[in-house]
């Protein structure tokens, strides 16, 4: 076996044992599944409303944005915290000072946040399947749809928390990339038709990753008829598949070389340095 080699099967390995960790603890469980359970109760709340121009609950249409929200937070942001957190304590420093341990590293980080993102929405869709009405979970073809949309959609977003952790200064920094997430979450069709929104507005949604992701997702969820409620009154998978196949490539193409040059910055001073500064702050 070679170095190469040697070093993936680490990194799977160290994923499999960070995903058992984070689906064990409690903590990491409640980080992910805070902001999606709110959002489930907000949808609830809201059950008896209808899309416009059908009879079916708006509740029951927002799970599958809701769904797409969960991948991107922890999948995404995950990641990006975890890069941040690892640059902070000299975990990259370290992995890049080892042959072939960037490669390890990262497989590990991508492995744990991907199966991360699954279980979480697979716990989500229990309570949902419960408390929500019309959702097509009984047909093999929709798992199937939801199997390869999900796997895009983290293909997509995955490379793009790599590179939000390798730019940012430090976990702090990370903040100030959650207000656009929280207005694109509003306006990407997660909590209401985003047909009903003005066409320009549904030009820039239809610009990233989360506005298919929830498409893909609820083109595998619910109803066909819903599909008059979407931009063309169709679920558009073709276009769905390229524009998240376009983004997962464009990602895997930037994240190794801005992830390198994140790597090559750090040194054993300059990591000391962040650790001085966060205890100073801690004082």
């Amino acid at each position: 076996m070679n170095a190469g080699t040697a070093a993936l099967g680490a990194g799977l390995e160290r994923g499999r044992i960070e995903l058992r960790q984070s689906l064990t603890s409690v903590q990491e469980l409640w980080n992910v599944l805070f902001f999606p359970a709110v959002a489930l109760a907000v949808m609830f709340l809201l059950r008896d409303g209808t899309v416009p121009g059908t009879g079916f609950s708006l509740g029951s249409q927002a799970i599958p944005g809701i769904l797409g929200l969960s991948i991107v937070l922890s999948a995404m942001m995950g990641l990006a915290i975890s890069l941040t957190m690892d640059r902070e304590d000299g975990t990259l420093l370290r992995a890049r000072a080892t042959p072939h341990g960037m490669a390890g590293y990262v497989t590990g980080r991508l492995v744990a946040r991907a199966g991360t993102a699954v279980a979480v929405q697979l716990l989500l869709l229990v309570p949902a399947a419960l408390l929500f009405g019309g959702l097509r979970l009984g047909e093999a073809s929709s798992w199937v749809t939801l199997a390869w949309v999900t796997a895009l959609g983290l293909a997509a977003v995955l490379p793009l928390g790599v590179i939000a952790g390798a730019l940012a200064g430090g976990p702090q920094a990370l903040g100030v990339v959650m207000l656009p997430m929280m207005v694109l979450t509003a306006v990407s069709g997660v909590f209401y038709p985003i047909s009903g929104f003005p066409g320009w507005l549904q030009g820039v949604a239809q610009g990233f990753p989360l506005y298919w992701l929830g498409l893909g997702l609820r083109s595998a969820l619910l109803p066909d008829a819903l599909a008059a409620a979407e931009i063309g009154e169709s679920w558009r998978r073709l276009e769905t598949a390229g524009v998240l196949g376009l983004w997962a490539v464009a990602g895997v193409a930037l994240a190794p070389v801005v992830l390198r040059r994140a790597a090559r910055r750090e040194s054993g001073s300059a990591v000391a340095a962040r650790k001085e500064k966060a205890l100073r702050r801690g004082v």
